[in-house]
């Protein structure tokens, strides 16, 4: 554990209820902060305004305790207003940002898509030196480098977010900071010295830290990135295609304990179907984390 980023963190978006991907995703967090010896940080993502709601940010707390989960620090993103306008006004000092009023439409017309169907956006605004209105997007002038990183369970990389996704917005047309800018943000300013996250998100670390390293971040953190529970199909579960809630399977009669085995049943954790406590299913994926490096 690095004493100066001492946490790690549980990162939920209050734009639905949890579902058992979130149960698994927290188990690789404590677990992770168990075997590396860092402390927890619940941090509400509401950088989506237009669907997060209060009520899921209640339910987010209330269904993790009602699991047994506790943690040692939490915040808010939506009350981080002045970290962001202070880190965008650092990053407009560097000349590392630029205005652009390209639409949605207009970029997915003129951009080419990679092979996870993201733009790779090609700075057609970037030598416009449009003015920086709250009608613009601000995009982060991707440099043409090669980011390497080290996942402790996936290995080895080395990418070049100039190929992966060009330009990224930082605050889009409406006025909504992005992932990518508020996540970078908040990891360096909340002492974050551990990402664990769903490998769906394996592809934002390079911009990430090349983000990161442009305010000023000059210790990276420690990534890993956890497999996720699918649903029949194939597809990871997510609130938007109405997986089944944690409050709806409470609701029903079940326990904490036995939605807990059964997702780390199905998430190959444990190799019986049993009622496991959170601290006992943390210690056995503990034992079953063996890190690269």
């Amino acid at each position: 554990m690095n004493p100066d980023y001492p946490y790690t963190r549980f990162a939920p978006s209050p734009t639905g209820y949890l579902h058992r991907g979130h149960i698994l995703s927290a188990l690789w967090v404590y677990a992770c902060a168990k075997k590396f010896g860092y402390k927890v940080r619940l941090r509400i993502e509401d950088h989506d305004k237009s669907r997060a709601r209060p009520e899921y940010i209640d339910s987010i707390r209330e269904d993790l305790e009602w699991l047994g989960f506790s943690w040692d620090a939490e915040s808010i993103q939506s009350s981080h207003e002045e970290r962001f306008e202070k880190a965008l006004e650092l990053l407009k000092e560097k000349g590392l940002v630029y205005s652009c009023n390209c639409s949605r439409k207009f970029t997915f017309e003129n951009n080419p898509v990679n092979g996870e169907g993201e733009i790779i956006y090609q700075g057609l605004c970037r030598e416009r030196n449009l003015p920086f209105s709250r009608e613009n997007a601000i995009r982060f002038k991707i440099s043409d480098k090669t980011v390497e990183w080290d996942d402790l369970r996936l290995g080895h990389f080395a990418e070049r977010p100039a190929e992966q996704c060009g330009d990224f917005a930082l605050r889009d047309r409406t006025g909504l900071w992005t992932y990518q800018f508020a996540v970078a943000v908040d990891d360096f300013e909340e002492k974050v010295g551990l990402v664990v996250r769903g490998e769906d998100l394996r592809n934002s670390t390079a911009r990430q830290i090349e983000l990161s390293e442009a305010l000023g971040r000059a210790q990276r953190p420690l990534f890993l990135h956890h497999p996720l529970i699918t649903d029949t199909t194939g597809k990871k579960l997510s609130k938007r295609k109405k997986s089944t809630s944690i409050r709806g399977e409470k609701q029903t009669g079940k326990k904490a304990e036995e939605i807990i085995g059964e997702v780390c049943f199905e998430a190959g954790i444990s190799k019986k179907q049993e009622q496991l406590s959170i601290n006992n299913a943390i210690s056995l994926l503990v034992t079953q984390l063996t890190p690269k490096f």
